[in-house]
């Protein structure tokens, strides 16, 4: 009677210690996400942060320095920010203790990729102040 009361805790105590050990692929992206600097280029950043009559200085200490610098047909600064990020998240677990007691083993995984894209076109006047800013971000 004693013996059975110890094996059905045993298998009770390693069914869970197996279960609790996994994390889906999301679980794991979402962790990386929440790691990522404040200084990342971000659609928020640039409302939050970039304003019609910002000098160029001012640009490049919030946002760093652009991709492409180009000018338009009156010959003013048009600074282009081109940023493409690959998230990738893989997530596997093994059997634990008490799958492998039971002679069973197995394991599971999943995995997750997503491309995302921002472009930040920043439009100055003569004077090297920002006359206007747009941006386009996508993901897939």
């Amino acid at each position: 009677m004693v013996s059975m009361r110890i094996i059905f805790i045993l298998v009770t105590l390693c069914v869970t210690l197996s279960l609790g050990a996994c994390q889906s692929a999301g679980y794991h992206r979402d962790q990386v996400r929440a790691e990522s600097s404040d200084k990342t280029l971000t659609v928020g950043r640039v409302q939050r942060e970039i304003r019609v009559g910002m000098t160029n200085t001012e640009v490049a200490e919030v946002l760093g320095s652009p991709n492409v610098v180009t000018t338009d047909a009156q010959r003013r600064e048009v600074w282009v920010y081109d940023k493409i990020a690959t998230e990738s998240a893989v997530s596997s677990s093994q059997g634990g203790i008490g799958i492998l007691i039971l002679g069973v083993a197995g394991s599971t995984g999943a995995s997750s990729t997503t491309q995302r894209t921002l472009t930040v076109i920043v439009k100055f006047d003569d004077k090297g102040k920002v006359r206007d800013f747009a941006s386009h971000t996508s993901r897939f």
